[in-house]
């Protein structure tokens, strides 16, 4: 078993979220976070002023998923939130050693 950390791109959420209902999960969370990164210092213009953006809202999902599954998984999350731009996210896969202890 493992844990499976994946962040992304708010509005590429909900097409991970629906490409992974065929990938077997035994459980996980959704949360909506703040990400520092690559994206650092860019300014950013909203209604005709610029603003620093060091903080980027990014929605943190977290798995929890056999061995057999993680590729499917990867698969899943690469192929519906990468935009080929600077910040579509990051995966981090963690292994459980004691299945009862991570779920």
């Amino acid at each position: 078993m493992v844990q499976m950390i994946a962040m992304i791109k708010p509005f590429r959420a909900r097409a991970v979220l629906a490409a992974l209902e065929s990938v077997e999960i035994l459980g996980g969370t959704v949360q909506e976070v703040m990400g520092y990164g690559r994206q650092k210092n860019r300014l950013h213009r909203y209604l005709g002023s610029e603003y620093n953006a060091s903080y980027l809202p990014k929605v943190q999902i977290t798995l929890f998923l056999p061995d057999h599954e993680v590729q499917a998984a990867i698969r899943a999350i690469v192929g519906h939130a990468r935009t080929g731009r600077m910040g579509d996210g990051k995966i981090v896969i963690l292994p459980c050693l004691d299945e009862h202890a991570c779920w």
